[in-house]
């Protein structure tokens, strides 16, 4: 059973790297929601970008796309490179690139240079995540962990609520350049806070990259993104996304078949060794799923379903990011009370509740009750979004943090990914079997059936010991007191 086994375990030992000033996740978290918006700002812009470079808006969304695979493609390399050439010296070339590649985006005038220009972003945008929290775990003691996680996880809430409001505003204020050139200023005071308060940590000797297993990773990682982007967004014909997902899995396959033999694989299938870790990745992908769903989800069944104007549907759908905000003040007293079985188990299931009364929603519901159940699905979604990038970190060995950092990002980017495409296909399902377009109804079961999937991370993290991950969180359970 894992309760006993975990509980045996001997704690990991603190992470050696000097200690990084209180400011630091907020100065990360300046960059990172530059990233995260930026990955959804585009999408309320597309028909106006596409009427200035004379392309159509279903075209331009290979743009969309070709961000998203860049991050496929480079995330899982970022472990090795922060090792070789330093996390900080990396975190800084990713905003310079992410801010180079923003410039490329607003001066574009072809289809082709905009998603040239949205590939290379990516490339940026694909290492300030991951090495941005390797940053912060390698400085932070375990005892502040999930203090740091909570302001950290922010821009991965608030970015995706509030990147559509924001570029529809500076589309229609101003042009829609602006979507990418306000990326300038904040890159800049990022690249500066990060060089004035960030130390350079110690010296790394990384173990040597592993090039079959790059090859295949980006080959694996950017069949299932790029399909499931393909059926959510499809500006290619569907089949060419369910195609590229069975070449994904496939080479996905071969992938872990040469992991386990590779003496030093690039992505480690063994890191899943950790219980706290693998509980982590299993059940906090379950969980992303349903939070991948709701950007995409929500505002179609507002505009759509209900006919509010994006501006009108962007106002209410922002009640959930001032949940996430709020949540972060008190998650640190919430996890030492009750610890990371109690608050993820129960928080992973009222969340996937509050996902589900979304598909009880019509144009008759008070507005004020839907914003009442965004605002309380917000908070508990950060909160538990918090729990579950601390806990990856609980029980993992120094040594081993790059590979940790990496695996989770990719495995968050595959489940918002697969959140989006799984909504994205139940929609066209649903409207299919009925012979019509699309309805109130079909959201309704999109909701429903997102919320069940969520919820099956309640079973992860429930077999869990009361007190999994107590150096992290501070709680202790009753039974260890007698022991």
């Amino acid at each position: 059973m894992p309760g006993p086994s975990l509980r045996r375990r001997r704690p990991c030992r603190e992470f050696p790297g000097p200690k990084l000033p209180r400011i630091t996740p907020l100065i990360l978290a300046v960059a990172l929601f530059m990233e995260q918006m930026d990955s959804t700002v585009i999408a309320t812009s597309l028909p106006a970008i596409a009427s200035d470079i004379g392309t159509s808006p279903v075209a331009l969304k290979l743009a969309v796309t070709a961000y998203l695979v860049s991050l496929a493609i480079f995330i899982p390399i970022s472990g090795w490179m922060s090792d070789r050439f330093g996390a900080k010296n990396i975190f800084r070339l990713a905003i310079v690139v992410f801010v180079v590649g923003s410039i490329a985006c607003g001066f574009s005038h072809s289809v082709e240079g905009f998603v040239l220009s949205r590939f290379f972003q990516g490339i940026g945008g694909s290492m300030m995540t991951p090495v941005g929290r390797l940053l912060l775990v390698r400085g932070t003691p375990r005892s502040e962990l999930v203090n740091a996680m909570a302001w950290l996880t922010i821009p991965a809430l608030l970015g995706p609520i509030m990147g559509p409001p924001l570029g529809g505003f500076l589309t229609t204020y101003l042009s829609w350049h602006w979507v990418f050139w306000i990326n300038v200023p904040i890159g800049v005071l990022g690249l500066i806070l990060v060089t004035r308060y960030l130390p350079s940590g110690e010296p790394r000797s990384p173990r040597p990259i592993d090039f079959p297993g790059f090859i295949l990773s980006s080959v694996g990682f950017t069949g299932l993104v790029f399909g499931m982007s393909v059926i959510s967004l499809p500006a290619l014909p569907i089949w060419y996304g369910y195609i590229t997902i069975a070449v994904g899995a496939v080479t996905g396959a071969i992938y872990l078949w040469h992991a386990k033999r590779a003496k030093y694989p690039l992505l480690d299938p063994k890191m899943l060794r950790y219980p706290l870790f693998r509980a982590g990745i299993l059940g906090g992908s379950n969980f992303r799923i349903g939070i991948g769903a709701i950007p995409f989800l929500l505002p179609l069944m507002l505009q759509l379903g209900f006919g509010l104007t994006p501006f009108q549907s962007g106002m209410i759908t922002f009640t959930s990011a001032v949940g996430a905000l709020s949540s972060k003040f008190g998650a640190q007293r919430i996890f030492k009370r009750y610890g990371f079985r109690n608050v993820l188990g129960l928080g992973a299931l009222a969340s996937s509740i509050f996902i589900g009364v979304n598909g009880f929603f019509t144009p008759t519901t008070p507005e004020w009750l839907i914003m009442g159940c965004l605002l309380i699905g917000g908070i508990i979604r950060s909160t538990c979004f918090t729990g579950v990038n601390a806990m990856v970190f609980a029980d993992i060995e120094e040594s081993d943090s790059s590979q940790a950092t990496a695996i989770n990002a990719v495995a968050q980017q595959i489940s918002l990914a697969t959140g989006v495409a799984v909504a994205g296909g139940i929609l066209d399902l649903s409207s299919a079997l009925r012979g019509t377009g699309l309805s109130l109804s079909d959201f309704h079961i999109a909701f429903f059936i997102v919320a069940i999937i969520s919820a099956l991370s309640t079973f992860t993290f429930f077999r869990l010991p009361e007190d999994a991950g107590s150096a992290v969180s501070g709680h202790h359970a009753p039974a260890m007191a007698k022991e």
